[in-house]
C-alpha cells in the first residue's frame, strides 16, 4: 500500500548548474516514472490535477524550465530550444531518473524530443498531446509567425510582442474553444503565471523562443527519424480545436508511428488536461498500465 503522502504532489528546489529550479512530484520514489515538461505559457503547473491522479501507481515528476515558473532566469542560459533540451538532461540527471515515459506537448514535445534523441535508451513510451513536429500540417495561427519569419520587421514583431501579455495568455488558454468548454479554463493559468512572466527578462525570452522556432523547423525531419527508428509506444490524444496543431498534426505521427493508439477529442483544444481531464485520465491510465509496470 502506498503511504498517503506519495498520492498528493510535493513541490521542492534542485540546483541545477548552479541555479535553482523548481518542480512538482508525485509518486512513491520507486516507482516507474512519467517526466513531464511544460508548454507555452505555463509551467509544471498545467500538470497540477494529472500529477496526484496517477500517484498510486506512477512517480510523476515535472519541472518549471529556466525562465518559467517559480523557476530562476540564469543570466548564461541560452534560452533556446537546445539549452532546454540541455537542461531536461542535466535535470533528469540531478534526480538520477534514467527511464521514463515522456509526456510531449507544446514546446515541451520538440525538447522532449531532442532529448529523446540524444538519450533514447531512457524513452520507455511517449504520450503526445498537442505538440507539432509536421510541418505540412501546421495550422493557421503559424501564419502571424510565419509573417515574422518571412520579414522580421518591427511591424511584423510587434503581433509576437503583443501576445506576450495577459490578454495574449488567456487568448492561448481560451480563444479556440467553444464557450461553453472556455469556461472550464480556470483563469488561475493567465491570472497567476502572468505576473511571473511579467518581467523584461521573461518577455524577451517569451518572445525570442517564437523567433526561434523557425531554426527549430529543421529539426523536424530528426524529430520524424528517431521515431521511425526506435518506435517508442506511443499514445497521440489530442485536442482537434487547435489552430496551431489541428487534426491533421496528430494523424501525421501515424507515418512515423503507425501503431501508436491516437485519441481525437473533438471538441477540446490545445488544453485538453484543462477541458477534458475526465476524459483523458481514464486513456492515459490504461496506455501507462500497458507500458510503464
Amino acid at each position: 500500500m502506498n503511504d498517503r503522502s506519495d498520492l498528493e504532489v510535493r513541490h521542492g528546489t534542485r540546483t541545477i548548474d548552479g541555479d535553482t529550479v523548481f518542480y512538482r512530484q508525485a509518486g512513491p520514489e520507486t516507482a516507474p516514472v512519467l517526466l513531464l515538461p511544460h508548454g507555452y505559457p505555463c509551467s509544471s503547473f498545467q500538470y497540477r490535477r494529472l500529477m496526484p491522479a496517477l500517484a498510486d501507481r506512477w512517480r510523476t515528476v515535472a519541472p518549471d524550465f529556466p525562465g518559467f515558473g517559480y523557476s530562476g532566469d540564469p543570466a548564461r542560459f541560452g534560452y533556446d530550444f537546445d539549452a532546454y533540451a540541455t537542461f531536461l538532461e542535466r535535470f533528469t540527471d540531478a534526480l538520477e531518473l534514467d527511464s521514463y515515459a515522456l509526456w510531449l506537448h507544446d514546446y515541451g514535445s520538440q525538447i522532449g524530443l531532442r532529448h529523446a534523441i540524444a538519450h533514447p535508451s531512457r524513452i520507455r513510451a511517449l504520450i503526445i498531446q498537442n505538440g507539432d513536429i509536421y510541418a505540412d500540417a501546421l495550422g493557421p495561427k503559424y501564419e502571424t509567425i510565419r509573417r515574422f519569419w518571412r520579414d522580421p520587421s518591427p511591424a511584423n514583431r510587434a503581433p509576437l510582442e503583443q501576445a506576450v501579455s495577459e490578454d495574449g495568455f488567456r487568448a492561448e488558454f481560451v480563444g479556440e474553444v467553444d464557450d461553453d468548454v472556455a469556461r472550464r479554463v480556470p483563469p488561475d493559468l493567465w491570472k497567476l503565471h502572468w505576473p511571473l512572466m511579467d518581467t523584461p527578462v521573461r518577455r524577451a525570452l517569451s518572445v525570442g523562443l517564437m523567433e526561434k522556432l523557425k531554426a527549430n523547423l529543421d529539426w523536424f525531419p530528426r524529430y520524424q527519424a528517431y521515431l521511425r527508428e526506435h518506435r517508442p509506444p506511443a499514445m497521440i490524444l489530442w485536442g482537434t480545436k487547435d489552430e496551431y496543431m489541428p487534426e491533421p498534426a496528430a494523424r501525421a505521427y501515424l507515418r512515423d508511428l503507425p501503431e501508436a493508439e491516437l485519441h481525437l477529442l473533438d471538441d477540446a483544444g490545445h488544453w485538453l488536461l484543462e477541458t477534458h481531464f475526465e476524459v483523458a485520465l481514464p486513456l492515459v491510465r490504461r496506455f501507462l498500465g500497458k507500458v510503464l509496470h
